[in-house]
């Protein structure tokens, strides 16, 4: 009885999906800004992104999520880092202004101040754009496609390989 019991249990769908579908389900998830939609969030793709970092604005910040074993191979141009981890340092005022830039060597970003989030894959952007959007920010946008797609379109997947190995 206990073993029949145990072959109706169900399992999550992640488990059956392959790390691409799961991936491409999470990036698609997140709410796009509809009027349908609860969340604010907008997925922003690399070829968005690129006119964005030829003429910044000084009002937004591109934040790279990534840890910082990660970073070390290198970051999109005019990103500053804020590993995931840290992500609490930004939503919530446990740090003054002062103690957050002294520790993350940027300001901290206003909520209506434009934000963009990227990773490695796009899951933890895709997680830290929804948790920043409940906890008021205004203008987020998610990379989905991350460091893996920037570093494919910008034609530089081989140099890091060679880096890496």
């Amino acid at each position: 009885m206990f073993r029949s019991s145990l072959s109706t249990v169900a399992r999550p769908v992640a488990l059956s999906a392959t790390r691409s579908q799961a991936t491409r389900s999470l990036a698609t998830a997140v709410p796009t800004n509809d009027a349908n939609d609860t969340w604010g969030t907008k997925i922003i793709t690399y070829d968005q992104l690129k006119p964005k970092l030829k003429n910044p604005d000084p009002n937004a910040v591109l934040i790279d999520l990534r840890e910082p074993d990660e970073v070390v191979h290198g970051m999109i141009p005019n990103a500053v880092h804020l590993p995931i981890t840290a992500l609490a340092d930004l939503l919530y005022p446990t740090l003054s202004p002062a103690e957050f830039k002294a520790k993350h060597g940027f300001t901290k970003p206003e909520k209506s101040q434009e934000i963009l989030f990227y990773c490695k894959k796009g899951k933890r952007s895709a997680i830290a754009s929804e948790i920043a959007e409940r906890n008021g920010y205004k203008k987020i946008y998610d990379y989905s496609g991350s460091w893996l797609e920037w570093i494919d379109k910008e034609g530089l997947k081989q140099s890091i390989k060679a880096h890496w190995n």
